[in-house]
């Protein structure tokens, strides 16, 4: 008896890595939501402007951009710390792909308007 190896390959979608990032990062305590991809002529090149999240792939190696509004009063460096961990853990695990960098940029807090 021996083992079947399947032939053939599994391609993956860049839009499927930007909803792995994004919906990672979403999960993450302290992240209020995605923010726009800030930047110039460069972000029309990119994929993922729309969700906060820009995704580039060389080889078999994932670079992830993310852009996010917090919540008030959190650790910033804890949120981001944490965000980059989840986002680059569900990439590795689900896609098998290394990460080369998460990188995060925070763009906004959304404050809660406590005035009436």
């Amino acid at each position: 008896m021996t083992d079947y190896e399947p032939q053939g390959k599994t391609t993956v979608s860049p839009d499927v890595l930007i909803t792995i990032a994004r919906l990672s990062a979403l999960s993450v305590p302290g992240v209020s939501r995605m923010a726009s991809v800030s930047g110039g002529v460069n972000r029309l090149f990119k994929r993922g402007i729309g969700d906060g999240v820009r995704i580039e792939t060389e080889e078999n190696t994932v670079y992830a951009e993310l852009y996010l509004a917090l919540k008030q009063d959190v650790n910033i460096r804890e949120v981001s710390r944490n965000v980059q961990q989840q986002v680059a853990r569900a990439i590795q695990e689900m896609v098998g792909m290394d990460v080369g960098y998460v990188n995060i940029h925070i763009e906004d807090i959304d404050y809660e308007d406590d005035e009436a």
